[in-house]
């Protein structure tokens, strides 16, 4: 077995702003109902998400500015080196879609990192999922099951570190060998009793790491 990895989420843990709001808020207001509609349970994730994603009706030059305009923790891409100089592998999984993501993670020169995310493409001046209901990670809700993902590393290393902000992410929390919990998610998982260490950005990632001597300064 490996010795480790270390697994991200993407919206709100390593961008600073989910791709589907910046969506909403610049091509697609009246989401706003959908949104709420979606946060109390009536509409499935995935079906939330590809609504908004098939409503940008734009230019693909445009909206790949529109990615690349979107802030990310700035200790991130320094962190990844950080990981991957010590021997181990950096993973996002994220339940978005890999088309933003890799637009993103090329800007900042992120190099040998593998996502797991729903697939997507732009078509017809819109962002479409293409989700395969017979791939291993599959879930109806999300697109992606997380916790599947982290089970299925676990086989491959003997640790695994997770980091996530929200409640797709305290699915896979159970599963990490450590967990770093951003914004909602570390009251969710109180509320859970499962155990996480509580950062706000990745600086305080690297700080616990360095301290453990996993990371070197």
């Amino acid at each position: 077995m490996k010795k480790w990895a270390f697994v991200s989420d993407f919206d709100g843990t390593i961008s600073k702003q989910d791709f589907y709001i910046v969506m909403m808020d610049k091509y697609f207001p009246e989401g706003r109902e959908l949104f709420k509609k979606w946060r109390a349970g009536e509409l499935k994730d995935i079906d939330f998400l590809a609504t908004v994603f098939k409503s940008i009706n734009q230019e693909e030059e445009i909206l790949i500015e529109d990615i690349l305009a979107i802030p990310i923790d700035e200790y991130v891409p320094n962190f990844i080196k950080k990981v991957q100089k010590a021997g181990a592998d950096f993973y996002i999984l994220s339940a978005g879609t890999n088309y933003y993501i890799e637009h993103i993670l090329k800007k900042y020169g992120v190099e040998n990192v593998k996502v797991f995310s729903n697939r997507g493409a732009f078509r017809d001046r819109n962002v479409h999922m293409d989700i395969d209901p017979n791939e291993w990670h599959f879930s109806e809700r999300y697109g992606i099951d997380k916790a599947k993902v982290i089970q299925k590393l676990k086989e491959e290393y003997e640790v695994v570190y997770f980091c996530g902000d929200s409640e797709p992410d305290s699915h896979p929390a159970r599963y990490a060998d450590f967990t770093f919990a951003k914004n909602g998610l570390q009251d969710m998982l109180r509320e859970q009793k499962v155990p996480f260490i509580p950062v706000d950005d990745f600086k305080e990632v690297e700080t616990f790491m360095v301290e453990k001597g996993v990371l070197s300064e």
